[in-house]
């Protein structure tokens, strides 16, 4: 029997795949709705660090220069998906703001 949420990371990364594969051909809400989902799915599936990327991703979508910024962002998500504890998500999200720093 397949583990429930390990179905849920393999969509997550079918998802976010999907973003970095369109970015450029979306508009910056498109791109802040769909990680907003992604954000969604997360946060239901308890996945904390993940959530809180997918949360400052799209945030980033909707500021000036947010191609860059977010391709930044998702780089980690395969990190954030993996994070087992809530702590991992302030640890991800500070790599992040020293990547984009």
């Amino acid at each position: 029997m397949r583990d429930a949420l390990e179905d849920i990371r393999r969509d997550l990364r079918l998802r976010i795949a999907d973003i970095n594969g369109r970015a450029e051909r979306l508009s910056p809400l498109d791109i802040h709705a769909r990680l907003d989902a992604v954000r969604d799915v997360a946060a239901r599936a308890g996945l904390c660090a993940a959530e809180g990327l997918a949360e400052r991703s799209a945030q980033l979508a909707l500021l000036p220069g947010c191609r860059i910024s977010v391709r930044h962002a998702l780089s980690h998500f395969d990190d954030a998906l993996g994070a087992p504890a809530a702590g991992d998500r302030q640890t991800i999200l500070a790599a992040l703001a020293a990547r984009l720093h």
